[in-house]
């Protein structure tokens, strides 16, 4: 293997490790849930999922799953306030 490529794996080893280098501005998933699959992401600062309880709430477990995935990844608008309700 090529010293320039084994570099280049060292550093994503290390930036993989430091995620605080790293933020989200959009995103978007397939999620599965126990029901369905639904559309799932973060687009222009909000959250959205197909999921029928986020068209009512505005929020669901889809989502919060998310946020908790990408603590630290996200921008601070796009945490949510309820990070630490029940477990």
């Amino acid at each position: 293997m090529q010293s320039s490529l084994i570099g280049k794996i060292e550093k994503a080893n290390r930036y993989a490790q430091e995620t605080d280098r790293i933020r989200f501005h959009e995103l978007a998933v397939k999620f599965r849930g126990d029901n369905d699959n639904y559309n799932t992401g973060y687009k222009d600062g909000k959250w959205y999922c197909s999921c029928h309880f986020f068209s009512t709430w505005g929020l669901c477990s889809h989502t919060m799953a998310l946020q908790k995935v990408l603590v630290g990844m996200l921008p601070a608008e796009a945490q949510a306030p309820h990070q630490e309700t029940a477990r």
